[in-house]
């Protein structure tokens, strides 16, 4: 597949979570994606300006960070959410996967602030009650459980980025025929 019709048949399948994408397809909209993000970033900045927002001056050397709040950037990536959602959805069905996977680094960041959010609540709870023992265990096994959680939230990315990078599975699977099989 190539760059254009990646596109157009990522905008064909607008939302379209069923079936398969190839990995070409996948990457050559990625690649757009990219491209088009940052070609919307430098017409904001042309059209729109950009603002500083800090800069640091030292002996020899002079960095500071821009910030660019142009709306045709924030366009461009809202007219290319679903289709990217979507691509991927497709992209993990054709390795085999639940397009469920796609969004394993999002469900590791709710379950860790869903933690987070019961553990506080439960140690403000049992230390209003006088149980400060308590509370100080709720502490400690809060710890226990966040360092593992907060080392798979580091390799949850690189996890979803290697099944997208796998090769299609060959003929027919459950969610449907190869790719190149389709036209």
């Amino acid at each position: 597949m190539t760059f254009a019709q990646s596109i157009q048949s990522c905008f064909r399948n607008y939302v379209t979570f069923s079936g398969r994408a190839a990995r070409s397809e996948y990457w050559w909209f990625f690649l757009f994606g990219l491209l088009g993000s940052a070609a919307a970033g430098v017409l904001d900045t042309i059209f729109f300006g950009a603002t500083v927002v800090e800069t640091t001056v030292t002996d020899s050397s002079v960095s500071g960070s821009v910030e660019n709040n142009g709306p045709l950037a924030s366009l461009f990536s809202l007219v290319i959410l679903l289709p990217s959602l979507a691509v991927g959805w497709r992209r993990m069905h054709d390795t085999g996967r639940s397009g469920l996977y796609l969004l394993y680094p999002l469900l590791v960041w709710l379950g860790i602030l869903g933690f987070i959010g019961f553990a506080l609540m439960l140690s403000g709870a049992t230390g209003g009650l006088g149980f400060s023992g308590l509370a100080a265990a709720i502490g400690g096994l809060s710890a226990v459980i966040l360092i593992p959680a907060f080392i798979i939230l580091l390799i949850a990315p690189l996890i979803v980025l290697w099944w997208l990078t796998r090769p299609s599975q060959p003929g027919t699977n459950a969610y449907g025929p190869h790719p190149s099989e389709e036209n």
